[in-house]
């Protein structure tokens, strides 16, 4: 059997940095491969008090989705006006590209806006697939049940990450369940929270009680509906990895408080992670780190940072033994011993894509850093 079947990851998740214009702006992307996004994640990396702006190809690009806030999903015609097959068109809106400002765009590609319906679920969703990449983008409106509900994603298998929005509810916290975390918990993509098997509505897709299947993720409410998952008539958009060997890993690991930090195995050189401390409030900020933004274009170590749930700007100056992550051949290595990364026992989840396989579907090893 082939290592992998992702010899390029660059065909299916790509990170693009850009500088704002203020004016109509093409952004193309540079990846091996070209690359047609159906979910853009938008950063301000300059200023403080600029929020993260997701689009995807399920609904118009020019609705917008607050990801660090509670916000319902907005129009806003001036944001992401269309896609091309390798990048996107921004309109004038400061948001996404107000002149002279440094962005970072992190997109993944699913199926270029197919949808179909699927009815595996409980609840009906709208859903676009892309098995080979295990991703998927869905929708579902929501019937407000009061006992556990699940919902189709079309993957073929289980996803080891499923994320929840409420489009339509400006309260509504964006749910996520990520493989590592304790049976019947989840976390909070836009707060430092801790991870919670809160009755306030939880999204799971562990093996645990069949709450995630090759078919199916579940909605648990707790007894009662709630505006984090399945309100009556609202309208939700949930976004479903599985993972797929060279190309994408969902975990957690054990920090040791120490500047020579833990390796975490992934089978692939990283392109980007996410990483969550999941058993304290004290650094409990999601850190999200790629290889093009650094010093020194990607190379090790990478100390640029940006607070996934936070509106603050990208943190460039803070010290290797803060903040520093090594991206490796075939994983990553924390060389910082701070509470967002390392702390001596602390837990701490992460998602990670690939930039390289560490070896490739014909037997090839990546260069090594």
């Amino acid at each position: 059997m082939a290592y992998t079947t992702i010899d390029d990851p660059s065909e299916y998740f790509q990170t693009k940095l850009y500088a704002g214009t203020g004016n109509e702006l093409v952004v193309t992307n540079d990846g091996n491969s070209d690359l047609q996004p159906d979910f853009i994640w938008i950063k301000n990396r300059t200023d403080a008090s600029t929020n993260h702006h997701g689009h995807y190809t399920n609904v118009p690009t020019t609705r917008v989705l607050f990801i660090n806030k509670t916000d319902y999903e907005d129009g806003i015609a001036q944001s992401v006006k269309s896609i091309q097959s390798d990048g996107f068109t921004l309109g004038t809106w400061d948001g996404n590209n107000i002149n002279a400002k440094n962005f970072v765009a992190w997109q993944w590609k699913c199926n270029s806006g197919t949808t179909a319906s699927n009815s595996s679920g409980d609840i009906t969703s709208t859903v676009q697939v892309n098995q080979d990449a295990g991703f998927s983008i869905g929708n579902y409106t929501g019937n407000g049940s009061t006992g556990d509900q699940t919902v189709g994603h079309g993957l073929g298998v289980r996803p080891s990450c499923v994320i929840v929005k409420n489009r339509d509810n400006g309260s509504a916290n964006w749910v996520v369940y990520i493989d590592g975390l304790d049976v019947n918990h989840s976390l909070e993509l836009n707060t430092s929270d801790t991870q919670s098997d809160s009755t306030a509505g939880r999204v799971l897709a562990t093996t645990a009680g069949s709450y995630g299947t090759s078919s199916i993720f579940t909605l648990r409410v707790g007894g009662g509906s709630v505006i984090q998952t399945n309100t009556n008539n609202q309208s939700y958009v949930f976004f479903a990895w599985a993972e797929k060997q060279g190309y994408s890993k969902f975990g957690k690991y054990i920090g040791n408080g120490n500047v020579d930090g833990p390796f975490v195995y992934l089978g692939f050189q990283p392109a980007w992670i996410l990483l969550k401390r999941i058993d304290s409030t004290s650094g409990g900020n999601w850190s999200l780190i790629d290889n093009k933004r650094s010093a020194s274009g990607g190379a090790n170590v990478n100390v640029y940072s940006i607070t996934a749930n936070t509106a603050d700007a990208e943190s460039t100056g803070e010290a290797e033994s803060t903040y520093g992550v090594d991206f490796l051949s075939n994983g990553f290595k924390i060389r910082a011993s701070h509470s967002t990364r390392n702390t001596s026992g602390g837990s701490y989840i992460y998602m990670a894509f690939a930039e390289n396989p560490f070896v490739t579907s014909t037997g090839i090893p990546t260069t090594a850093r």
